[in-house]
């Protein structure tokens, strides 16, 4: 059973000398000066990996360890699959370990899922307005009138499809269609 601590700082001017200070008791500690914007944060992920099945993740405040609700969800899911237990040394209300911290677990994951769905439907409702303003989705169509033109007369002056590849950029698939049709 190992107690691990995370400690981060948002940017390289900030200390991590409180947060440490706090950790002192933990058997490793795993520090990073990152933005928890930063998905990307390897000293978490080295942390996630390190941890075993009885082990505690400390952390000094619930906002070093995760930058949004869902995200927290998302870390503390993985420490409960893994038989990790997780505690917030300024908050004894989020304790994994402890009738009342799952509850407030619990309710920290409804309030993710409300997030995700607020953001989803915002996005759907941005995506609406753009179409509304004629913006197009997606990738370029490749079989343009030009190319299927210019892929045909190709043919008609004698060559052959691997040519007409080269030439247009295709690949095999849509220069037979061109020619079958």
């Amino acid at each position: 059973m190992t107690t691990a601590g995370y400690a981060r700082v948002s940017s390289t001017g900030q200390d991590l000398g409180v947060q440490l200070e706090k950790l002192k008791g933990c058997d490793r500690v795993f520090k990073e000066k990152r933005s928890g914007v930063d998905a990307g944060r390897p000293e978490l992920k080295r942390c996630l990996e390190y941890l075993r099945e009885r082990d505690t993740l400390l952390s000094t405040k619930l906002n070093r360890l995760a930058r949004s609700t869902s995200d927290l969800y998302r870390i503390v899911s993985q420490l409960t699959q893994q038989g990790v237990e997780f505690k917030v040394l300024d908050d004894p209300a989020i304790d994994t370990s402890s009738r009342t911290g799952k509850l407030v677990m619990g309710i920290l994951a409804l309030i993710a899922e409300f997030e995700n769905d607020i953001r989803r439907e915002r996005q759907m409702d941005r995506i609406a307005k753009a179409r509304d303003r004629g913006v197009k989705f997606g990738r370029k169509p490749l079989l343009v009138p030009e190319i299927i033109k210019r892929a045909r007369k190709l043919r008609k002056a004698g060559k052959t499809a691997p040519e007409i590849m080269r030439q247009t950029s295709l690949s095999k698939a849509p220069v037979y269609r061109i020619l079958s049709a």
